[in-house]
């Protein structure tokens, strides 16, 4: 089941240029995209890319220039009141009241938000964040960390079915940034829809079922593991004591092996289903000699395939 959707949605902003010409800079360029519910979705891309003005569009902060958008069954632009009660939101700048303790700031947002037991919700996510022991303490004396962490428990005080995170790890400690991300799995485990922007690769590579690529218009929507076999295929590596030419014009005999490279006394295979075939390159390989040492899958970055994606769609638009 869907929770989001776009169709051609676009955003547009004027600026003034040079001898006070008018510039119309495109900001987001036809966005088709669906977001199912439950899902923790990654939205990639550089910075100024669109990911959050489209956030913005989504969370009906600011109206879009074309195009249409639902959001939980509600439409962007007509019940924008509507969409706000179901969205949760952390912006890369939490802007908390630094004068006020946490328990202060988050009971004054479950007021706006029209929490009935703000106490109670309050209590709930300070302990949930590990920061009920903290929460008379002034916000200002916080770490970025403690502040993260109660900018993610005030977007979640009126229980939204979804959540817009946007950087939720960037400059924290790994103690901090491993918090946040175990936070987001149990969030998961609750069927909460995760929306995710994040310049931390592997971050997404973990945490997303999904990643979208944009760069003012999307690239692409997948998942990471087939992002990944969609570029490179799936490759195995396999290990020799030394290759010598006979053992790679072995393995280039056989029917299923699509590309090989070798370096370094191991054989790159590209080749459906190693499960399958992985057995008969062995044995062909034993059979012409060759001193087996291991076999292992070759696993390509989520920042390999971004990096290469973008690529692509540079030579793309070039053309």
């Amino acid at each position: 089941m869907e929770i989001i959707r776009t169709e051609g949605l676009s955003k547009e902003f004027v600026s003034n240029g040079k001898r006070g010409q008018v510039r119309m800079n495109l900001a987001v360029d036809h966005l088709d995209l669906i977001v199912n519910q439950g899902e923790v979705f990654g939205f990639l891309g550089p910075n100024g890319a669109g990911k959050t003005t489209t956030v913005r569009m989504l969370c009906a902060l600011i109206a879009p220039t074309r195009g249409k958008a639902w959001v939980a069954g509600y439409e962007v632009g007509r019940q924008d009141d509507l969409i706000r009660g179901q969205v949760g939101i952390l912006t890369e700048t939490p802007g908390l009241y630094e004068r006020l303790d946490a328990f202060t700031n988050l009971a004054f947002f479950a007021k706006l938000y029209g929490v009935s037991d703000i106490v109670g919700q309050v209590e709930k996510y300070l302990k949930m964040l590990g920061l009920w022991d903290r929460r008379t303490e002034l916000v200002g004396e916080f770490s970025k960390g403690m502040r993260q962490k109660l900018a993610i428990a005030r977007a979640l005080l009126h229980e939204p079915p979804l959540l817009f995170l946007d950087e939720p790890t960037s400059g924290l400690d790994p103690d901090a940034a491993r918090t946040v991300r175990e936070f987001i799995q149990e969030l998961r485990g609750q069927g909460r829809t995760i929306f995710i922007c994040t310049h931390n690769l592997d971050e997404a590579d973990r945490l997303c079922d999904r990643i979208g690529v944009i760069r003012q218009r999307l690239i692409c929507v997948d998942t990471p593991a087939r992002l990944r076999e969609r570029l490179y295929g799936r490759r195995v590596r396999v290990q020799l004591r030394v290759v010598e030419p006979e053992h790679v014009a072995t393995v280039r005999t056989l029917p299923f092996v699509q590309e090989i490279q070798v370096a370094e006394n191991a054989i790159s295979i590209r080749l459906d289903a190693p499960e399958m075939y992985n057995p008969q390159v062995v044995r062909a390989l034993v059979q012409a000699g060759a001193d087996v040492q291991y076999v292992e899958a070759v696993e390509h970055s989520l920042e390999a395939v971004y990096f290469d994606l973008l690529a692509q769609a540079g030579q793309e638009e070039r053309a």
